[in-house]
């Protein structure tokens, strides 16, 4: 399956020999750029050890080589709004 948008990677040599030294990375997005079979472009933030992001990375890896820590949370669903009441109106003495 492919890395969605807010999901935590763990990134390690698995993934591509670039990284002898694992990162953890949120994706922001799976580019659309052209590829060798099995292989992504992957655009987002490394991560430091509390989870902030601290450098915007893309990287090209192994779809197989990732490891998934946190999957993104579920896409919120629609909510409908209500008609709204009008609003009362009066005038407004000024001066």
């Amino acid at each position: 399956m492919l890395p969605r948008s807010g999901d935590v990677l763990h990134v390690t040599r698995a993934a591509s020999v670039q990284f002898l030294r694992p990162i953890m990375f949120r994706v922001i997005r799976v580019l659309d750029w052209p590829t060798y079979d099995g292989w992504l472009w992957l655009d987002g933030y490394e991560l430091n050890a509390a989870g902030d992001a601290v450098n915007r990375r893309s990287i090209f890896v192994q779809q197989e080589g990732l490891g998934h820590r946190q999957a993104a949370p579920a896409p919120r669903p629609h909510t409908v709004r209500t008609a709204r009441r009008p609003v009362a109106r009066t005038p407004v003495r000024v001066g």
